[in-house]
């Protein structure tokens, strides 16, 4: 083998380490980074194709939750007939209480006009309030009886501020004296529609 001259030799090692230089700068440079780019680009691919492919079961899904809709507004309808009628509350609460109590042994002679409140139990609550005070008399057992189902009957209905006081006895009968006078307030939603 012949022996390569120094000079010549020098120049050779200073092409290849010039050559390796320049392929390290073009590797850092050029090619990270544009594989950088490539990585940032297929991410966002995907992340676009999820997005499309949500849409498309969105879209597919559309009839369905249309009718998801249509059942839960049937139901919110009916849940709101059965809340004050904001027309005529007064009339409104007079009739489903006489209704109801048909079928207890409970007088309720007194009535008080209603009060609309806010519930405050949330905020930007859609539905008003409205109080009525209602006075009547009845046995012990009787008005219990009465109270408790009406209101299993009625969820969108508050008993509160009961009052009991004895009934004055006019006359000797043992029944009157087991009497109570009852004084309430029952606190009912309003359907907002109509206010």
């Amino acid at each position: 083998m012949s022996k390569i001259p120094k000079d010549k030799r020098d120049k050779i090692i200073l092409i290849a380490m010039g050559t390796v230089v320049a392929c390290v700068a073009l590797w850092l440079l050029v090619i990270n980074t544009q594989r950088a780019a490539l990585t940032r680009i297929i991410g966002e691919v995907a992340k676009s194709r999820e997005q499309v492919e949500g849409g498309q079961r969105t879209v597919k899904n559309q009839a369905e939750v249309k009718a998801e809709f249509e059942q839960a507004s049937l139901a919110l309808r009916h849940r709101e007939a059965a809340m004050a009628a904001p027309s005529d509350m007064y009339l409104w609460h007079i009739e489903m209480l006489n209704k109801f109590r048909s079928d207890y042994r409970v007088e309720i002679p007194q009535f008080g006009r209603e009060q609309i409140t806010d519930v405050g139990s949330l905020p930007k609550f859609p539905y008003k309030a409205a109080v009525f005070t209602v006075r009547g008399s009845a046995h012990f057992h009787d008005f219990g009886k009465f109270l408790s189902d009406f209101e299993n009957a009625h969820p969108y209905i508050r008993v509160q501020n009961i009052d009991l006081d004895p009934a004055v006895a006019d006359s000797g009968d043992t029944a009157s004296r087991e009497r109570l006078n009852f004084k309430l307030d029952m606190l009912t939603l309003v359907r907002p529609n109509d206010l």
